[in-house]
């Protein structure tokens, strides 16, 4: 083995240790009998999932991150496509700058974003509350559903719909019945990517939230007061979802590109 391919070898073993080792720590510490998530290592035990699935305020919370993931996914998914659709059919001059509005908030910090739909809330007399962090994450995750889908939207989709047209389809119909079937494998992986990135975020459900608060919300919380290897089991929950979404985006793309 050549001495080039040994520090290749080795700087991807460093990157993915630099990476993954911090998670491995989360989940290792999370199967300790032991009270100090600390080295060493004591023996392993499911008292702290058993901890964590007694503690109510988790419990909630966890509930509450998932329904902000679904339906702000839900919402972001539809309107991306709706968009996506009209851009892709009805082709006019205005079509790059209203491209380059939905895309903006992808550049545009968390924290900015979060601050300002604070200060349009507060002037709406909206207070903070998981619908708060809803909408937050639809303004987040629209511009992404937007462009998976509108990448999606071919010539061919195009001339399959006129022939529903052909044979009789109202608008609404081609829509429903043949555009929404052909694009339902980049409408879920938009959905999917969409609840990924709802499910553990942080600074928009920090500022905009109240009483109710998502996941993230509650570790940060509970981490103020000190170590608790409960919050250990509840981040490798929180990690083991994303992984599960992040699958099945993988398995949707190859889907996706053996059909295609």
């Amino acid at each position: 083995m050549s001495a080039r391919r040994v520090l290749a070898i080795a700087y991807l073993l460093l990157a993915l240790g630099f990476i993954f080792l911090p998670v491995v720590m989360l989940v290792q510490y999370s199967f300790q009998d032991g009270l100090l998530p600390v080295p060493p290592f004591k023996g392993v035990s499911l008292r702290w999932y058993e901890a964590f699935l007694a503690n109510d305020r988790l419990i909630h919370a966890m509930g509450n991150s998932a329904l902000v993931a679904i339906a702000s996914s839900a919402v972001a998914t539809a309107l991306g496509f709706l968009a996506a659709y009209g851009m892709a059919r009805r082709r006019r001059r205005l079509n790059l700058g209203l491209q380059l509005l939905l895309m903006a908030p992808i550049a545009v910090s968390y924290l900015i974003i979060a601050m300002g739909l604070l200060i349009v809330f507060n002037w709406l007399g909206i207070d903070r509350s998981l619908l708060a962090v809803g909408i937050g994450h639809v303004v987040i995750n629209l511009p992404l559903c937007f462009a998976i889908t509108y990448s999606q939207l071919g010539e061919h989709q195009a001339n399959i719909e006129r022939a529903a047209h052909d044979l009789g389809a109202s608008d609404l119909k081609a829509l429903l019945l043949v555009t929404v079937p052909m694009l339902w494998p980049a409408l879920l992986a938009g959905f999917l990517i969409a609840a990924t990135l709802s499910w553990d975020e942080f600074v928009i459900a920090f500022l905009l939230s109240k009483f109710e608060v998502t996941m993230p919300v509650m570790i940060w919380s509970m981490l103020r007061s000190g170590l608790n290897p409960a919050l250990n089991a509840a981040g490798t929950v929180v990690f083991a979802v994303s992984i599960l979404f992040v699958i099945l985006i993988e398995l949707l793309q190859a889907r996706s590109r053996r059909n295609g």
